[in-house]
């Protein structure tokens, strides 16, 4: 069972009528009242599809970024380059949907099968799973009586919420939905994928490869910055990094299509 420290407090329903939590830890002065931390485990969720959407626009860039320029070095025409475009955003998009959703299936699986050992533990041996769920709130620094009277009161009011939330960090009110999550990530390769198709067939075709440079490295910048700031890391230097391997990408991808295209011609 998870029982480090640094995993939050567990918050409770606020009690019908009144608007105020009933855990015990979320009583003035307790972390949990920090309102800009994200505690709970829907938020932590609804910041990973985030997060998880903008590496998936970000995927996309680079990858049909890279695709579309090393077709234009190796070609002056247009129609090629269109296809390579929509066939790698069709590809990548397919690929991405799959690749979340088996992850997502699995992930899920494994949090039932979690459910199902803990709902199976609280029936046969119910003392034993409180005496756990009150040294896992003594590890976060309560004494051993404020930690029974919590861990005791959870147990009254949800006893498999409390040792979910507590234990695994797992709230069975927001498991994944694997065929969403398919979605989602398709979407996003695709919103971000399709930035660097459209901006080198809309561009005059002898400035093209440099317009889709310039375009696919900001965007790559800003969107290495906003996946950083979601995961609570320094932006500046997380867009340098992106920014700087969309470059190296994108230069050998370009220079590949080139060099292929002056011996094929």
């Amino acid at each position: 069972m998870n029982t480090d420290p640094d995993a939050g407090p567990t918050r409770r329903p606020a009690a019908a009528g009144d608007g105020r939590s009933t855990n015990p830890l979320d009583a003035p002065g307790s972390i949990s009242t920090h309102g800009h931390e994200p505690h709970t485990g829907a938020i932590s969720h609804r910041l990973n599809a985030l997060r998880a959407a903008v590496l998936g626009a970000n995927d996309g860039i680079v990858s049909t970024a890279g695709l579309v320029v090393g077709v234009a070095g190796a070609t002056a025409e247009r129609q090629p380059v269109m296809l390579a475009g929509v066939a790698g955003l069709v590809a990548g998009a397919v690929s991405m949907a799959l690749g979340e959703y088996v992850s997502v299936s699995s992930q899920r699986d494994s949090e039932r099968a979690l459910v199902a050992k803990e709902e199976r533990e609280l029936r046969e041996q119910p003392d034993a799973e409180l005496e756990e769920l009150i040294g896992l709130y003594e590890a976060k620094g309560l004494s051993r009586e404020t930690a029974t009277a919590v861990a005791t009161e959870l147990t009254q009011e949800d006893p498999l919420r409390a040792h979910l939330e507590a234990e695994l960090g797992i709230d069975p009110d927001e498991f994944a939905s694997p065929t969403v999550a398919a979605i989602s990530s398709a979407a996003s390769f695709v919103a971000g994928g399709l930035l660097p198709v459209v901006a080198i067939l809309l561009a005059p075709i002898a400035i093209r490869v440099p317009v889709t440079f310039v375009i696919v490295l900001v965007a790559l910048a800003i969107t290495g910055a906003l996946g950083a700031r979601m995961g609570g890391a320094p932006a500046l230097r997380a867009a340098l990094r992106v920014t700087i391997g969309g470059a190296l990408g994108l230069a050998l991808t370009y220079g590949i299509g080139s060099l292929f295209g002056t011996q094929v011609g």
